[in-house]
């Protein structure tokens, strides 16, 4: 018996594992997550307790799994390949960061603005004091540049290598307006310095504990949302799109609108993550739009396995662990070991971590 079409190396390996094994992990993995702000809470003291570096280290690489699950999205079952995927993640957190400016100011301006001798906001800081104003923002901003750039991308059938170079020149022409003083966004130091969010301390244990619970709700959310797109009649177009769009074209459906779709809301997610990251990290700035950082992403969809959700969460663990360790240990050395582990994947892992799960599981 043939295999459907959108059936991903992910289904065939769980099949291996067996639904209830694979259930059972993917529920203690959950448990350990949620886990984590509780033990956070607990005395410092206490054995159990979870340090503040740890929980925001933790809480940081789960952004980063939302960013790979995101571009899984396009990459894995639409067949586009993202360069600029940091530009939306950054957006959202710059929308996130105006209301904590805001907050952190009061009634007078910024900081920065302050410093650079302004006398008044500019008009798109309007309404960024009200927190359900700024989370429309957070959608609002990644979404429509994803939406009016994704139209006219799809609709002159832009793909392959030349759509890559378009979404990078993208993100970097962004980073160098934000790194711009004139620009209203804190140049290249960005926002930082943040006290409260909703009038909460933003560095207390109890603040820090829902932000990162927020970011694993927000994480489990998209992987459900992913696999349901997957597993649908949407999913299976997608995946038609991706292996041969010519003959979908001929069988009658527009690939533009589908494009479009998963797009826009893999531009949104990214833009969710980057506005929960924000507060919990506590700094936003342009180098979040650095193409270097967009092509990361892809090496942890790449190592993980793309075209499977889960195998890009694996990739943004692994690669981001690597680097929390690389970066300390040898600075100097990390982007050379990035370039050699993208190499590696793509010369022996075609299929990611999954893939030879997949493999070892066959033998």
């Amino acid at each position: 018996m043939t295999m459907p079409i959108n059936q991903t190396l992910l289904a065939r390996a769980s099949a291996k594992l067996g639904p209830q094994t694979s259930l059972a992990l993917g529920l203690l993995v959950l448990a350990l997550l949620l886990a984590m702000p509780l033990l956070h809470l607990l005395p410092a003291d206490n054995p159990l307790q979870v340090s503040a570096y740890t929980l925001t280290l933790l809480g940081k690489i789960l952004c980063y799994a939302v960013v790979a699950l995101a571009l899984d999205l396009v990459w894995g079952y639409a067949g586009l390949l993202s360069l600029g995927h940091g530009l939306f993640f950054a957006l959202g957190g710059y929308a996130m960061g105006m209301y904590l400016m805001r907050e952190s100011a009061g009634d007078q301006l910024p900081a920065f603005m302050t410093f650079l001798s302004w006398t008044e906001l500019p008009w798109y800081w309007t309404g960024t004091q009200h927190f359900l104003w700024a989370m429309c923002l957070v959608v609002l901003a990644p979404g429509l540049l994803a939406l009016v750039f994704g139209f006219f991308a799809f609709r002159s059938r832009i793909k392959g290598v030349y759509f890559s170079i378009m979404t990078q020149a993208l993100t970097f022409a962004g980073m160098l307006l934000f790194f711009r003083n004139e620009t209203g966004f804190g140049g290249n130091n960005g926002f930082t310095n943040f006290r409260s969010i909703l009038g909460f301390d933003i560095t207390a244990q109890a603040t820090r504990a829902t932000l990162f619970f927020a970011i694993v709700v927000l994480l489990v959310g998209s992987l459900w949302l992913g696999f349901k797109l997957a597993r649908s009649k949407f999913g299976r177009v997608l995946t038609a799109l991706r292996d041969a769009e010519n003959r979908l074209m001929f069988c009658g459906y527009d690939p533009r609108g589908y494009k479009l779709f998963i797009w826009v809301l893999s531009a949104v997610l990214c833009g969710l993550a980057g506005a929960l990251y924000v507060p919990l990290v506590g700094i936003i700035n342009p180098s979040e739009m650095s193409p270097t950082n967009s092509i990361e992403a892809a090496v942890w969809v790449a190592l993980g396995g793309r075209g499977t959700l889960i195998g890009p969460l694996l990739g943004a663990g692994l690669v981001n662990g690597m680097k929390s360790w690389f970066t300390v240990a040898f600075p100097e050395y990390w982007l050379f070991a990035l370039g050699f582990l993208f190499i590696v994947v793509t010369l022996y892992l075609p299929h990611g971590v999954i893939g030879l799960l997949r493999r070892g599981k066959d033998q």
